[in-house]
Parts: structure tokens; sequence; C-alpha cells
């Protein structure tokens, strides 16, 4: 299966690089977009010096691990952007998928690798240098382990969240707003100290979509600050328990999907 999944990946691949100019202007828009948004942030901190007691150099840390972590998740995972993924159902390619004798869900996790979002990894790489230039971390072993396991908790995170987004669309063709909410609006919140959300908001971002477990607590640990919410110390470390659990129970939600899926007979 995975010798499977490279050939897939490697036509992808081919097939996008083989005009380079359009490749290059768009993996372009790609970093230009994202980065607006982190000179807005620059901006803002500038203006008003701190975010509830966070600094430029600690938000861009925050906003640099989360961006690097979608710009891959969005990247591997384009097979299951839901906006991408109803067209295939309403258009009737994904029936063609379950005709074939390969299993259905490594044909859509290969089917539309977007290397043009190399840009958008690029800019969050760029913004998590720039915040560790500007904050002091004391780095141990430990740490150095743990950041690499933090961005593939996101990038599980997000991806789960995009294949419940796609299976979603089995019954209703379309992709509704909703999670795009917790997806690309993920990225948004997660980018600033979720203390400053209200009440409602942090507990729903905490017992029913784990999403401040992911950078907002590990954070906390990187920079060696105290937790205004006073929860235990041990949650900076859940990261990848909340991160494998969404990307289960997505790939659970999918098979699901799969077993009741009805074609819209086009």
């Amino acid at each position: 299966m995975l010798s499977l999944y490279r050939r897939l990946v490697s036509y992808e691949i081919r097939s996008q690089l083989q005009y380079r100019v359009p490749f290059l202007l768009d993996s372009l828009a790609s970093f230009m977009g994202t980065a607006i948004g982190f000179a807005t942030l620059v901006l803002i901190l500038q203006r008003f010096d701190n975010v509830a007691g966070w600094d430029l150099g600690e938000v861009a840390f925050l906003y640099g691990t989360v961006e690097l972590a979608f710009g891959i998740m969005d990247m591997l995972f384009s097979g299951f952007d839901p906006a991408n993924f109803g067209i295939r159902v309403r258009l009737g390619t994904f029936d063609q998928m379950l005709l074939r004798p390969v299993s259905v869900t490594l044909q859509v996790f290969a089917s539309n690798l977007q290397m043009r979002r190399i840009g958008r990894i690029l800019q969050g790489g760029l913004a998590l240098a720039v915040a560790l230039s500007l904050v002091d971390v004391q780095w141990t072993v430990i740490k150095l382990l743990y950041l690499p396991v933090i961005e593939l908790s996101m990038v599980a995170f997000f991806g789960g969240l995009f294949i419940i987004g796609a299976t979603i669309t089995f019954w209703t063709v379309e992709s509704i707003e909703a999670i795009n909410v917790l997806t690309y609006g993920g990225t948004e919140m997660m980018a600033y100290p979720m203390s400053i959300y209200p009440a409602w908001m942090r507990r729903f971002f905490t017992f029913i979509v784990p999403a401040i477990f992911l950078n907002y607590y590990p954070a906390l640990y990187f920079l060696d600050k105290s937790d205004p919410l006073n929860l235990p110390g041990w949650m900076s470390f859940l990261s990848p328990v909340a991160g494998l659990a969404v990307l289960l129970a997505g790939l659970a939600f999918w098979n699901y999907g799969i077993r009741h899926y009805q074609s819209t007979g086009t």
C-alpha cells in the first residue's frame, strides 16, 4: 500500500510540475496570502504591545506553529478537502474510485496532492523562525523532540477534520461551512492565546474539539509561561493524544460513510 501511495503521489507531483511557471506563481500566491496575515499580526502587536500578556514573539510562535502544520496538512489531505470532495461526489467520479481494486481511502488521500501549498508551508516556517529569534526558549532535549511532535499532531487534527467534512458530503453533497469554521477558522483562532476567548468558546475547544491541547498548552510549555486558566501542567503533553483522537474519529466516521454511501446517480 505504501509503495502504491508513493507511485500515485509521484504522478501527481510530476503532473503539477510539468508547467513550472503556473506552479511557481501559485506557490507565490499561497505564500503572499498567508504572509499578509502575519504582517497584520505584527502591526497589531506593534500597536498594542501585547495580547493578554503575550508579546509579538510569543504570539508569532503560536502563529508559526499552526500555520506550518496547517500548510503541511492542506498539501497532504487536499483530496479530502470538503469543498473539492463534494464536487467529486456530485459528478460521480467518487463512484469510479469505488470500482477499482484499490483502497478507496488511499485513492482519495493520493488524488489531489497540492504542491502549491509549499508557499504556505514556507511562510509558516518563516514565521516560526522569526518567533524563535524573538523569544528566549530554554531548550532541552524534551523540547527539541516535542516540537515536531506537536506539528505532526496538528497535521493529524486538521486532517481528521477534513476527513469528517468530506464524509458529510455523502449526505449533503455540498460541503458545510461549519467544517470551514473549524479548519480554516481554527487556524486563525489557534494563532492567538486561548485565554482571550470567552469561557463558552474555551470549553467548546477543550471538551468538544480539543484544539486547546494542540497549540496553546504546548506553547505554554515551550515559552515557560504560567497558565491563566489554572489547568494541570501535564495538559501541555496531550497534543499527540488530541491529534490522533480526531484523526481516528475522522477515519471511523469515513468508514461508516463508505458503508452507507449512496451514489448521486451522475
